[in-house]
């Protein structure tokens, strides 16, 4: 069985590189069938910045993603199970108590640095005796606790995107796992959690490289397997440089747009790899074609003009039955219409084109008589799905025209605009009354 999470804090909105990861770790899952499983666990340790109003738009923004968790799981609901862990890593040796301020701690590496040396923390907290620590606790002074990094214990691993990956644990300081006011950081409570939930695969971002290695040696204190892990390059723009606009777009903003759930899934899915983006309709070719070891090392290029084209590609596509009670357009409508639109909602101004009425529009003068032949032609004939090329044949041969001065003047007389649909379909929809009211006759 797989088992993948997506692991958000709830502080903000979802953006476009949240969504990445939690798509890779869906896709991953949903490859597998029954046995694979998406897991939702809010990291809502920060109990100033989470708020169940941010809960919520996660929630709403996968489900309107297509990518409903299995389960859910809540960070702040487990702080009994953080604080058993702590207390046996404690006894075994893992985890160790210290004191020093951020100031101090500033300083010392300050000291460091301008000695040339690395900044990492000096462990001197574990020289302290028993006398030491109740000297403390008299004068009200909290611990924070440290992790306790090894050599002996686990540092590399076969990355499932990067392939051989490892830390010196010696390069790196004794990360903090909880603070002095008894609120948890990131790192511990993840691997606990992690264990407890069966998470066999992780995919996130390649900003937790270094996280991994010591995530690792977490596990292996708790006697536990670690999951595979990758990581994946992070996105930029498409000018290939980290932005702030990455930050803020996200799936409100797709929604607000007009933007289709399988256009952003068929776009995030494929950047980064060697497969091309196609305008899929269905989430099927994106679970089947997806192979995470596919996912090199380049960077990731996210561009929302590259979206839009795919968005439309897509709606080109796309069966009335995916548009269905999202549309007052008739099945035949929106087969008529589809190839010539952005968005669903821009569909409904063909609704007002389709039936009139319209806008005269400003017929240039030498079309004039050829727009009143028109007219006088469609009336004469059998209507039905053959006229437009009934029509134009008879106007061919009747006025020589042919071509653009055609056509042309027929479309911007029947549409008001000059350019649109296949006419061959939307001049049944129009229907012969209504078209010959616009050719005025």
């Amino acid at each position: 069985m797989i088992v993948t999470r997506f692991a958000p804090s709830p502080t903000g909105r979802l953006h476009v590189g949240n969504v990445r990861t939690a798509l890779l770790n869906w896709l991953l899952a949903r490859q597998q069938g029954s046995a694979g499983k998406f897991l939702l666990r809010l990291d809502d340790t920060d109990v100033a910045r989470s708020t169940e109003e941010y809960a919520q738009s996660i929630r709403d923004d996968l489900d309107w993603l297509g990518m409903t968790p299995d389960a859910e799981e809540k960070q702040s609901a487990r702080m009994a199970r953080y604080e058993e862990v702590l207390n046996q890593l404690a006894a075994a040796g893992h985890v160790y108590r210290a004191y020093e301020t951020p100031e101090e701690l500033d300083l010392r590496r300050k000291v460091l640095l301008g000695r040339g040396l690395p900044p990492v923390y000096d462990r001197a907290a574990l020289t302290l005796t028993d006398a030491d620590h109740a000297r403390f606790e008299a004068e009200g002074v909290k611990p924070h606790w440290r992790f306790k990094l090894s050599p002996d214990l686990p540092h590399s691993w076969t990355d499932l995107i990067r392939g051989d990956s490892h830390i010196d644990p010696a390069s790196l300081s004794d990360p903090v796992i909880r603070r002095a006011d008894g609120s948890w950081l990131y790192m511990l409570p993840s691997v606990i959690d992690d264990v407890d939930m069966g998470v066999t695969d992780v995919v996130r971002g390649e900003d937790h490289v270094t996280n991994t290695g010591i995530q690792l040696q977490m596990f292996a204190a708790m006697g536990a397997d670690f999951p595979r892990f990758g990581h994946a390059a992070l996105l930029t723009g498409a000018d290939g440089a980290l932005s702030k606009r990455l930050g803020s777009i996200g799936v409100s903003e797709f929604r607000d747009r007009g933007i289709e759930p399988i256009a952003v899934k068929a776009l995030l899915a494929r950047l980064g790899t060697s497969q091309s983006v196609e305008p899929v309709t269905s989430d099927a070719p994106l679970i089947e074609s997806f192979d995470i070891g596919k996912l090199g090392r380049a960077t990731a290029r996210f561009d929302e003009a590259e979206l839009e084209r795919l968005n439309a590609a897509i709606l080109h596509h796309m069966d009335y039955a995916d548009v269905a009670g999202r549309t007052t357009l008739s099945e035949a409508e929106w087969n008529a219409v589809r190839g010539n639109i952005a968005s669903v909602a821009e569909a409904e101004k063909w609704k007002a084109i389709l039936h009139g009425p319209i806008a005269k529009p400003a017929i240039p003068e030498e079309d004039q008589p050829y727009i009143a032949e028109a007219a006088a032609v469609l009336a004469t004939l059998d209507f039905g799905p053959e006229s437009w090329s009934r029509l134009t044949n008879a106007l061919k041969e009747k006025t020589g025209r042919k071509g653009k001065a055609l056509f042309q003047p027929l479309r911007l007389a029947l549409l008001g605009q000059e350019t649109g649909p296949d006419m061959a379909t939307i001049l049944p929809l129009i229907g012969r009354e209504e078209a010959l009211k616009r050719l005025g006759a």
